[in-house]
C-alpha cells in the first residue's frame, strides 16, 4: 500500500510519511539507561504517542529492555470508581503487551483480590522480578485519570521507586497534556494530596516534544516527491512552515489535502496557491483537532488568555500562570518575541471565525459584490459601507459579540471575512500587550494581487488619542509587506465618547511618506 500523510492517529511507518520520532527527544535514551523517571507534556496532535510507541519497540527489538506504551485513558470515566479506573488501566495494560511483546517480556496476570492502592505496584514489581530484560513502562493519557486514581497510581509508582530495575520498571514516563507540576491543582478538590509540593517528585526531568523544524517540513514533503513523483516547490513548503510553524498535525493536514483534493495528479507541481487553498478548507472544514480547540474558547480560563492577545492589551491581574501554562500546553499560544501569541497563523485564523461564526452569518451586506467589472476588490467601497453599518448597528452587535474587550474588533473581522472571503484571504497579527490588531488583505484579481494594511484600536477610558501611535506602528508595519497605503481604524469605547454617529470621520493622512486612511468609530 502507499505511503500517505496521516491525520489520525499514531503514524506507522509501513504507512504513514513520518519523521525519526526520537529526533524530537533528545536525551531520552541516556535517561533511560541512567534508571530515571521522567515527565513528558506536549499539545494533542503533535506527535506524543508515536514517538514513545515507536521508541519502545526500538528498546524491545534491540533486546536491552522490556519497553511498552499503555495508555490510562480506559480510567477516565471512572473517576468516582477507585477499583474500576485501576482496573480498566491495568486491563489496558495486558492487552497492549499482548500485542507488543514477546510471551517471555509479558507482565503477569493483576491480582484481583488485592485493594486498587497496591494492585498496580504488585503488578508491576512481579513484572520487573520476572522480565529476563528491566522493565521501561510509558504512560500514556497520565492525565485523563482524575482525582483518586490519579492519586492512587503515582503514590504507588512513588513507593515501587527505590526497588528498580530488579523490583520495579527500571524507567516510568508519565505522557500527557500537561506537566506534572500542574497535577495537584486538580487534586485540590479532593481534599487529599501526596504529602509534597509536586505529586510526582521522583521525576528528574520534564521534557516536550519540539514541534517540526522548517527543514523537516521539507523532508516529510520530500518523502512524498520520493514515493509519488509529485514535487512541493520551495516556496510551497516555506509557506506550509509559516502557516503551521511546523505543528505536525497541521503540518500532515495541509500536505493531505493538497495531494487529495488541490493537486490530486502527481504530474502537477505543489506550489503557494495549492498551500493557500489547503489552507482554507482545513479552515472550514474543522477537522476534530480544530474543534477540539474550538471548544476551548468559550472556557473562563482560556478566555481570560486569549482575551488579551485578540485586543492586544496586556494580562489583567486576575489571570493565573496555571491559565497561561493550560492554554500552552493547549497548543493555542507561544511565547513570541512580542509576549503572549496565537500559536500560528492558521490558528489565528480560527480563533477570531469561530468567535464570530454566527455574527458573521447574521451580518447584513449592503450590496451583492464588491468586485468592478476587471475583478478587484472596491476596499474603499468596503470600509464606507463599514463605517455606515457601524453607525447604525454597533449597540446591537457588540452586545452580542464575544470576549467583550475584543468584541469592536471581532465585529469589524467577521464583517471583513464575509466580503474578501469571497475570493481573498485575511493575514492576522495580533499579541498581548501589543496594543493593536494588524490585518493583511490579499485580493487576486485578473491583472494582479491587491494588498491592504490594517491596523484595529480601542480608545478607553483613561488614555490618549491613539491615532499618533497607531500610525507609528502601522508604518512599521507597512515596511514588511511593501506597501504604500494602510488604513487605520479606531472604535471610540469612552465613556465619555460623542454618541454615533457624530464621531464617525475618515481622513487622509500621510506620515512619514506614507499614506493613510484613518477611520474614527
Amino acid at each position: 500500500m502507499a505511503k500517505f500523510f496521516n491525520t489520525a492517529g499514531p503514524c506507522k511507518p509501513d504507512r504513514h510519511y513520518m519523521l525519526p520520532p526520537e529526533r524530537r527527544l533528545p536525551g531520552v535514551r541516556e535517561l533511560i539507561d541512567r534508571e530515571l523517571y521522567f515527565v513528558v507534556h506536549a499539545p494533542r496532535q503533535v506527535g506524543k504517542t508515536t514517538c514513545f510507541r515507536t521508541l519502545a519497540r526500538d528498546l524491545t527489538s534491540e533486546g536491552r529492555y522490556a519497553a511498552l506504551l499503555t495508555s490510562c485513558e480506559a480510567g477516565q470515566t471512572l473517576a468516582a470508581d477507585l477499583d474500576g479506573a485501576v482496573a480498566a488501566v491495568l486491563d489496558t495494560l495486558r492487552q497492549d503487551a499482548e500485542l507488543e511483546l514477546p510471551a517471555e517480556l509479558r507482565p503477569p496476570e493483576a491480582d484481583a483480590s488485592l485493594p486498587p492502592r497496591t494492585r498496580l505496584r504488585d503488578l508491576l514489581q512481579r513484572w520487573a522480578q520476572k522480565s529476563p530484560q528491566p522493565v521501561v513502562l510509558f504512560l500514556d493519557e497520565i492525565d485523563a485519570l482524575l482525582d483518586e486514581a490519579l492519586i492512587t497510581v503515582l503514590r504507588q509508582l512513588r513507593s515501587g521507586y527505590p526497588n528498580r530495575p530488579r523490583g520495579f520498571p527500571q524507567t516510568v514516563a508519565l505522557i500527557g497534556l500537561r506537566d506534572v507540576r500542574d497535577y495537584r491543582l486538580s487534586l485540590r478538590p479532593s481534599g487529599d494530596s501526596l504529602g509534597s509540593a509536586s505529586p510526582f517528585n521522583i521525576k528528574v526531568r520534564s521534557l516536550t516534544i519540539r514541534d517540526f523544524t522548517a527543514e523537516e517540513v521539507a523532508e516529510l514533503y520530500d518523502q512524498h516527491t520520493a514515493a509519488a513523483g509529485q514535487v512541493f516547490n520551495d516556496e510551497a513548503k516555506a509557506r506550509a512552515f509559516e502557516l503551521t510553524r511546523g505543528q505536525p498535525w497541521l503540518v500532515n493536514a495541509l500536505a493531505d489535502q493538497i495531494v487529495r483534493e488541490e493537486a490530486s495528479d502527481p504530474a502537477v507541481t505543489i506550489d503557494v496557491d495549492h498551500v493557500e487553498r489547503a489552507r482554507e478548507a482545513l479552515i472550514l472544514r474543522r477537522d476534530t483537532h480544530i474543534d477540539s480547540l474550538i471548544e476551548r474558547l468559550r472556557e473562563p480560563r482560556v478566555q481570560r488568555v486569549l482575551e488579551p492577545i485578540l485586543t492586544g492589551l496586556f494580562l489583567s491581574s486576575d489571570v493565573l500562570d496555571d491559565d497561561v501554562r493550560f492554554v500552552e500546553d493547549l497548543g493555542l499560544v507561544v511565547e513570541g518575541p512580542a509576549g503572549l501569541e496565537i500559536a500560528n497563523p492558521i490558528y489565528r485564523e480560527v480563533v477570531p471565525r469561530a468567535l464570530t461564526s454566527l455574527l458573521e452569518k447574521s451580518l447584513p451586506l449592503p450590496r451583492p459584490s464588491y468586485k468592478d467589472a476587471e475583478g478587484r476588490l472596491l476596499f474603499d467601497q468596503l470600509l464606507d459601507d463599514f463605517r455606515i453599518f457601524w453607525c447604525e448597528h454597533a449597540e446591537s452587535f457588540l452586545s452580542k459579540a464575544p470576549y467583550s474587550e475584543a468584541a469592536a474588533q471581532l465585529v469589524f473581522m467577521a464583517y471583513l471575512h464575509k466580503i474578501v472571503n469571497a475570493g481573498g484571504s485575511i493575514d492576522r497579527e495580533y499579541a498581548v500587550g501589543s496594543g493593536r490588531v494588524d490585518l493583511c488583505v490579499r485580493w487576486p484579481h485578473r491583472s494582479g494581487l491587491q494588498r491592504w494594511a490594517l491596523e484595529l484600536k480601542v480608545w478607553r477610558d483613561g488614555e490618549s488619542d491613539p491615532v499618533q501611535r497607531g500610525l507609528e506602528q502601522l508604518g512599521g508595519y507597512l515596511e514588511r509587506p511593501s506597501l504604500d497605503k494602510g488604513t487605520l481604524i479606531v472604535f471610540d469605547s469612552r465613556s465619555t465618547a460623542t454618541p454615533l454617529p457624530e464621531r464617525c470621520s475618515t481622513d487622509e493622512l500621510t506620515h512619514n511618506g506614507k499614506s493613510f486612511t484613518v477611520m474614527r468609530l
